[in-house]
């Protein structure tokens, strides 16, 4: 286990755990960074040096079964993390991104990073001065991921030095979470954990349907996108403005993406009024073209008769119903591309006097969104005090790394192809030195990943300095008088 120094104080976490599919932190594994022994009295001192002693024997018990566990679904050795951490992982464009400026501020210092060590204990409130102190605790520790924080009032270590009130987070990016369990009750290529080409083709219509929202509704230009490193997606909105809302607007951004309701056990999910509104008509516009693709000929949701009744209980009409169940039982098995149409192809013959052919069109309309509408978690994006997982973590999991993903050239994005760090340490160990490499990261997959980061941290950055330049000849013009 690796050993950390200072003493720890055992307690819930105050904010959410962990999002995606990360197990949450139970509370006996939770502990927080403690500032130094002089600053507390001697009671909190030996409360806490009792609770770590407590901690520490029942963590060295759950330490082999914790390893044996993480053995088990990856195949990632601390000896690689601590070979990524050192050599690959982008620290300074990390900081770079959350500090917006070449030296450090208050957007880094005072930013809570929090560690999840390799036998899943997990530490809340770090903060750094500098990559450097950042990258040199990350490498004593050794953890299997972390997760990025808000900035707070003031440094999270020093946390105990200010009044409980006076501790308050700042601003935070807003951000997002798409994860494919949230579609187990559509996709029939794969469930739980597993992904392939074809159920990720919901991640990248979400992506690209929020995206578009984001930046033409809301007019936010820095979004990164993220793959989660196994079944999903996180976005970034990383524009000043949105870093500065608090939990009022952010729940106000995430309820205008709300669409479907209930669980997935409600029979219809969707329920809209007419005329669209132009968000949601722009969404259906672009969920359309693909839904012939991705849910008719790939997911193929309605093919035994069984499940087509679940498509008969979302149209509106009992007699063109009957019909299509007649006519369907005929065929015994279809393919759901047939049943779609077979729709249209009876509505036309006249079979139902008591058909509304705008209720029907509708009614199509509402079955193309509920089951191809971005499913988010609402909750991750509503607090400013949540935690996500970092870009460029290794997923515990599978190994694979969370990469940026190009939303230029998003519908070439296959999470198959991410690399795993066992990829990238052998991509150097294969690395013929007769070629150019200036670091280590430009001898491995990684690199297109890596460039594309920079250039997005580059582009915050100018445009963060742009505007820092703007506001002090603003101010600085009106004292002249």
């Amino acid at each position: 286990m690796p050993h950390f120094e200072g003493d720890a104080k055992v307690r819930d976490a105050s904010s959410s755990p962990p999002s995606e599919d990360q197990e949450s932190p139970t509370k006996s594994n939770v502990v927080e960074t403690e500032m130094d022994g002089d600053n507390l009295d001697n009671d909190l001192l030996e409360e806490a040096a009792l609770l770590e002693s407590v901690e520490n024997s029942r963590r060295h018990e759950e330490a082999a079964q914790t390893e044996a566990k993480i053995a088990i679904v990856s195949d990632v050795s601390q000896e690689l993390m601590i070979a990524f951490y050192e050599r690959l992982f982008p620290f300074k464009d990390l900081f770079q991104w959350l500090n917006h400026f070449p030296s450090p501020t208050a957007a880094f210092t005072n930013r809570e990073f929090a560690f999840t060590l390799q036998n899943d204990v997990y530490i809340r409130y770090n903060s750094f001065a500098t990559h450097e102190a950042m990258k040199k605790e990350v490498l004593r520790l050794n953890p299997s991921r972390f997760e990025i924080g808000p900035v707070y009032t003031a440094n999270p270590r020093d946390r105990r030095l200010v009044r409980k009130n006076a501790f308050k987070p700042l601003e935070k990016e807003l951000v997002f979470d798409i994860d494919m369990t949230d579609y187990d009750d559509i996709r029939t290529c794969c469930s739980a954990a597993t992904i392939c080409e074809k159920c990720w083709k919901f991640i990248t219509v979400a992506i690209r349907v929020l995206d578009i929202a984001l930046r033409e509704d809301f007019g936010f230009q820095h979004i990164l996108w993220v793959y989660s490193g196994r079944r999903g997606a996180h976005a970034w909105v990383c524009d000043k403005r949105a870093r500065e809302m608090d939990d009022i607007k952010r729940s106000a951004v995430a309820s205008y993406f709300e669409l479907l309701q209930g669980g997935a056990n409600s029979t219809k999910r969707v329920n809209i009024k007419r005329p669209l509104h132009p968000f949601v008509s722009r969404s259906l516009n672009i969920l359309k073209d693909m839904f012939p693709s991705t849910i008719l000929s790939d997911q193929d949701p309605w093919r035994s008769n069984e499940d087509a009744d679940k498509l008969l209980k979302l149209l509106p009409d009992k007699a063109l119903n009957e019909e299509l169940r007649k006519r369907w039982e005929g065929y015994n098995e279809s393919s759901s591309t047939r049943k779609w149409s077979d729709i249209d192809d009876l509505a036309r013959t006249g079979i139902s006097k008591t058909l509304d052919p705008k209720q029907l069109r509708e009614a199509k309309q509402d079955v193309i969104l509920e089951y191809m509408y971005p499913r988010i978690d609402s909750e991750v994006s509503k607090h400013l005090n949540h935690l996500l997982k970092s870009p460029f973590c290794v997923h515990p999991g599978t190994g694979r790394v969370c990469v940026p993903i190009d939303i230029s050239d998003l519908e070439t994005f296959n999470p198959m192809k991410v690399p795993t760090v066992s990829d990238l340490i052998n991509d150097i160990d294969k690395w013929n030195e007769t070629d150019e490499a200036k670091y280590d990261y430009e001898k491995t997959s990684l690199k297109p990943y890596i460039e594309y980061f920079h250039k997005f941290v580059s582009g915050l950055t100018k445009d963060e300095m742009r505007a820092k330049r703007q506001r002090e000849q603003e101010a600085g013009d009106s004292l002249d008088f």
